[in-house]
């Protein structure tokens, strides 16, 4: 099951469970009845949920390039700073392209593309020994068709969270 998947069925799950709840702040978008933040929530800024959806866990490359945008280093900026303030945690930085080439070709460019978004989370502040890269190539398109539009989010270094460093 895929990452949008499983927050997709998270998200239904949540719903259903709201409303066989009779309280009325159930739907709260992460806030409790008291207008706290529920932990792990996308709205708790210290859960990978929020890294996710609010920080973005993905950035976007040019064809054939590994050469970060500006908004790839914004992205990577707010990564960084979270990393920072969440030093529990530790990740894998996912290197992708899209099904032009041939697979060796794009298994290089995906580590390319990886070690690119390492290399600058180092660069502001974050320990190398909680990042580690592994490319796929053109192994898991998140789209599959043949137009720019495809490709383009497929071009991509993807952040996923691995877990804490205190085991």
């Amino acid at each position: 099951m895929n990452v949008l998947s499983k927050v997709i069925a998270l998200g239904v799950l949540s719903v259903v469970a709201a409303c066989t709840n009779n309280d009325p702040t159930a739907l709260g978008g992460g806030a409790g009845g008291n207008g706290s933040i529920l932990p792990g929530s996308p709205s708790d800024p210290q859960s990978p949920a929020y890294f996710q959806q609010t920080v973005g866990d993905r950035v976007l490359f040019e064809v054939d390039q590994s050469t970060l945008t500006g908004q790839a280093q914004t992205i990577l900026q707010g990564q960084a700073d979270w990393l920072l303030a969440n030093t529990d945690f530790v990740a894998t930085i996912e290197g992708h392209a899209d099904e032009q080439g041939t697979r060796e070709y794009n298994l290089a460019l995906g580590a390319r593309r990886a070690n690119a978004a390492r290399e600058y989370l180092i660069s502001r502040g974050v320990a190398g020994n909680r990042l580690t890269t592994v490319s796929f190539g053109k192994e898991r398109p998140i789209e599959i068709c043949s137009t720019e539009e495809c490709y383009s989010k497929n071009r991509r270094s993807v952040t996923v969270l691995t877990g804490s460093t205190l085991g």
